[in-house]
């Protein structure tokens, strides 16, 4: 990893050349790895190390950003210059106040040496047992496992100054016997050694196994099962649709008017939470802003968004450190969202079951009406009836159009064990649902 010397002495070079009435610099490192594997064989195996520098000037009411990826003192200066030129070309923003002045972030472990240093050979051993034991079910093993280092650093002519270091671990597999006999397992961690690969494998291969002469299911409502990572998804274009404050301000978010109001079942809640011991994310963000724990659902009551600095001073508040990079248009998002667990098991949940429909995870989810949390995909790598409280048969993917929101008050068992799920560059941690009452529009 870069030290963080090194990365202030950058910085600092940029502030100093600076000629802005106000300049933000954003400092990112990588060093990312990852093997990739198709029809049982590595076919990539690839390193990116890399940095980039995003500056932002202010003049005045103006706002300018330029993004570089040399870090030698003259393309620094010329940077903060870029971003000062560009700054003087925009219009009067009368909405802008000021960038933000930030106390120093709290310390937060989130980087695991083992992890950045894992090599190309100790990703071929995990990857070597999970083809092995998908050729002996005479399955065909897809997948990646990826490890991560990064730093970020924020500083800006204000004062602010933070730094922040971690690793991130991914696992993926698809077993496939045929298009249409699959099954799917996902893990994630900032420990590499906590993947544990094995169980995932055996998972996947399990559910290729029971993915055998799939039926086909009529469209209507059903009760559902989602797994983790399903209810991931789901979670994921909540947050898109509605727990942001630019949306929200603007009056497009399901949560504007009703902050305050149930709009969800009681046993729903949703916290932005980056100091979860489980998350131990980075504790700021990219204005360098000091993160807070935000409760965006709590017992199925809208609660609030989360804010970067601008959004917080057009609505009057303090931001709670959410800000994305400058030259997003999305604005400000939240990015280690916790689900509160329930008191039940995945097998009490399917013991439960009548009759309804297990799911592992959704693919290409897309909006069909914002407003009412609208949402439309299919299932994949994995679907099952259930019937008499036990899985009866596999079925043939489904496509779902269901409102987030409905489903989410019609959840009648969460499970105690939660996952975490990474999608998007949003990480949650979220337990499995079984939800009444669930629609199916199709195949």
């Amino acid at each position: 990893m870069i030290e963080k010397e090194k990365v202030f002495e950058i910085l600092d070079t940029g502030l100093r050349s600076s000629k802005a009435d106000q300049t933000e610099l954003i400092y990112q490192w990588e060093n990312f790895s990852l093997s990739r594997f198709a029809e049982n064989v590595i076919h990539q195996n690839m390193s990116r190390l890399d940095h980039t520098i995003m500056a932002r000037a202010v003049l005045g009411k103006k706002i300018g950003v330029a993004v570089t990826n040399r870090t030698d003192d003259v393309s620094i200066r010329e940077l903060v210059h870029t971003a000062a030129e560009i700054a003087g070309f925009q219009k009067d923003d009368p909405n802008f106040y000021s960038l933000p002045q930030s106390p120093p972030a709290p310390l937060v472990n989130g980087f695991y040496k083992k992890t950045e240093e894992y090599s190309p050979p100790d990703r071929a051993k995990g990857i070597e047992k999970t083809v092995t034991a998908c050729k002996t079910q005479k399955l065909t093993g897809t997948g990646v496992f990826q490890t991560e280092g990064d730093v970020t650093a924020v500083v800006n002519s204000l004062g602010t100054r933070q730094f922040f270091e971690e690793t991130k671990t991914q696992f993926s597999l698809t077993a496939s016997l045929s298009d249409t006999v699959s099954g799917w397992s996902q893990g994630y961690g900032q420990d590499v050694n906590k993947i544990n690969i094995a169980d995932l494998t055996q998972k996947a291969i399990s559910k290729a196994l029971l993915s055998q002469n799939p039926i086909e299911l009529p469209p209507g409502e059903y009760t559902v099962i989602l797994e983790e990572a399903a209810v991931a998804s789901l979670l994921l274009f909540l947050a898109f649709l509605g727990f942001g404050a630019k949306t929200f301000a603007a009056g497009r978010s399901f949560m504007a008017g009703n902050i305050g109001e149930k709009i969800t079942g009681d046993n729903i809640t949703i916290i932005e939470d980056p100091y979860d011991p489980v998350m131990n994310a980075i504790p700021f963000d990219y204005e360098g802003v000091v993160k807070k724990r935000v409760p965006l659902i709590e017992n199925g009551v809208a609660k609030g968004v989360v804010y970067n600095s601008y959004y917080a001073n057009k609505a009057g508040i303090e931001s709670t450190g959410h800000a994305l990079l400058p030259n997003n248009t999305f604005g400000p998002y939240p990015k280690n969202m916790v689900m509160a667990g329930g008191n039940s098991g995945m097998e009490e949940m399917i013991a439960s079951t009548e009759k309804g429909i297990l799911i592992t995870h959704f693919w290409y989810i897309n909006y069909m009406n914002p407003m009412k949390t609208m949402v439309t995909g299919t299932t994949r790598d994995g679907t099952f009836l259930i019937e008499k409280g036990k899985i009866k048969s596999p079925v043939k993917n489904m496509r779902i159009g269901q409102s987030i929101l409905e489903a989410f008050s019609n959840a009648e068992m969460i499970s105690r064990d939660r996952k975490l799920c990474p999608q998007f560059g949003v990480v949650m941690y979220v337990p499995a649902m079984k939800i009444n009452e669930f629609d199916f529009i199709g195949g």
